[in-house]
């Protein structure tokens, strides 16, 4: 299969410009009534500098292939915002009519690729009972996992899950049930509400937390591994998983604590191989099951 690539848009944070740059970019202009980075999902101007940012990446030429972006397999999906929040408006609405648009705009480009949101996960007020699976102190970041995901356009869900900064007072073991909840409460939902495949696509250990090393960030892995794989059993759960951070070696001003060099972490490289082969084996007896072929563990 080979690599295949979720290519984001546009960061929410001011690493690599993020989407503070285009509003600076609209202000530097003189344009009008843009006054915080949240103008960013509302200003006319800023939305087209964006608008020109994704068609100019989408219709890119690859100088050596000779094969544009937008039919170019190794590209799996398109991501709008990595881990969009809006301070303006809790509810989630402001956000929701930003990808609306951008989805749409997206998908009169490029429809040969899938297309996410790059949303962590949390719950907001169109469901607002489930914001008791939210970490406490992140019901107000402007997003809502279920309506913003249900526009059309939207082809899988996505969360992000960092345990050990949203409960950093807790012990492993609150952290690990709190993952293994978050992991439920989202593969359900994906399923039941939104029929849309899931992804968990940004989870790790830093080497930063009290107490860290190797031995444990392996053994997170694992158990977050194993709950994974009890949901995909029911052909239900998750469609794949992401660790943060993979690096290659002198990168090392890029790291955040998550870093993982797999040239130099040979146990963590057997664990994320382990996963992927199991992931492997595990979609080939879906599929086989799909096409009415019996498989002994999964119930009909």
């Amino acid at each position: 299969m080979g690599f295949r690539l979720i290519l984001s848009f546009v960061n929410n944070y001011k690493d690599f410009g993020g989407r503070s740059q285009y509003v600076e970019w609209a202000r530097n202009a003189g344009v009008n009534n843009v006054n915080g980075e949240d103008d960013f999902y509302t200003n006319p101007t800023v939305k087209k500098y964006y608008k020109n940012h994704i068609k100019k990446v989408i219709t890119r030429m690859n100088t050596i292939t000779r094969i544009a972006y937008k039919d170019d397999p190794t590209i799996m999906a398109w991501e709008l915002m990595n881990e969009p929040r809006c301070q303006v408006d809790y509810s989630g609405r402001m956000v929701n009519g930003w990808v609306q648009e951008m989805a749409s705009f997206v998908k009169s480009l490029d429809k040969k690729h899938l297309l996410e949101i790059g949303m962590e996960g949390f719950y907001g007020d169109f469901m607002p009972k489930k914001k008791v699976n939210n970490p406490a102190g992140y019901n107000q970041v402007g997003t809502d996992f279920i309506t913003n995901n249900l526009i059309k356009e939207i082809d899988f869900t996505t969360i992000h899950a960092y345990p050990d900064i949203w409960l950093s007072g807790q012990n492993d073991s609150a952290q690990m049930a709190f993952m293994k909840r978050w992991m439920h409460s989202h593969s359900i939902d994906s399923n039941k509400i939104l029929k849309k495949p899931l992804v968990l696509a940004e989870f790790g250990k830093s080497n930063k937390d009290s107490g860290h090393s190797l031995g444990e960030r392996d053994q997170y892995l694992r158990k977050v591994y194993k709950s994974m794989n009890k949901f995909e059993r029911t052909g239900r759960g998750i469609g794949g998983s992401l660790v943060w951070l993979l690096m290659a070696e002198e990168m090392d001003s890029y790291g955040d604590g998550y870093g993982i060099i797999l040239s130099q972490h040979a146990s963590t490289r057997g664990v994320i191989s382990g996963q992927s082969h199991k992931m492997t084996t595990l979609s080939r007896i879906l599929l086989r099951g799909k096409h009415g072929i019996k498989v002994g563990f999964l119930k009909p």
